[in-house]
């Protein structure tokens, strides 16, 4: 599996937090702090052998509680450090809706290009992941982050140096591992969108 080989020293190791809810019924969620449906809490333990194998510089996570609930499942829990950078994207007065809801309010509505009225636009939301970025690129060693789908699609887009708003091309699912690397010291993808196990 290619989610499980082991990064190399910049690596950012990336993990979409496990199901709940909301996120099973195509709600935004960002500040609505929901837990785990039981499926998610299955999904992040099955975690637990794929990260183990791996020797990270950093834990870091969203101070979401699914996102930390994820972290602490998959074991990582005691070495685990919240960084507000990796929230996700926050959706002001979409929170709790379905993309169809949002687009009888907003025709045409796409969040990576129009953001979210009443919460974050691209530009806001990029400004947070640079910063993660550096601080991952300034570890001795590979970095695991635990987020959130659409924060986590930006980071991938700046990660290769592309604008927030492409973070729309890299669909991402819940319980997923992906890892950024490098490429003759040009910023790649190593994996991406990587389910552990069924």
């Amino acid at each position: 599996m290619a989610a499980a080989q082991e990064p190399s020293p910049a690596d950012a190791v990336l993990i979409r937090h496990g199901e709940t809810a909301w996120s099973r019924s195509g709600r935004h969620t960002s500040t609505t702090d929901l837990p785990l449906t039981a499926h998610g809490e299955e999904a992040a333990r099955r975690l637990v052998p794929v990260l183990a194998g791996m020797e990270l510089a950093m834990v870091l996570s969203s101070p979401r509680q699914r996102a930390l609930q994820t972290c602490r499942l998959a074991g990582l829990g005691a070495r685990v450090q919240v960084d507000d950078d990796l929230a996700e994207w926050s959706y002001g007065d979409y929170e709790g809706l379905t993309a169809a809801e949002i687009e009888l309010q907003q025709p045409g509505w796409l969040l990576f290009r129009d953001g979210a009225a009443g919460g974050e636009s691209p530009a806001q939301v990029a400004a947070r992941v640079d910063r993660v970025i550096a601080r991952v690129r300034a570890a001795r060693g590979p970095v695991a982050l635990f987020a959130h789908g659409h924060v986590l699609r930006v980071f991938v887009a700046r990660w290769i140096g592309l604008s927030a708003g492409q973070g729309q091309h890299f669909l991402l699912d819940t319980s997923t591992l992906s890892v950024l690397s490098h490429y003759r010291g040009l910023p790649a993808v190593k994996s991406w969108n990587a389910p552990q196990g069924a």
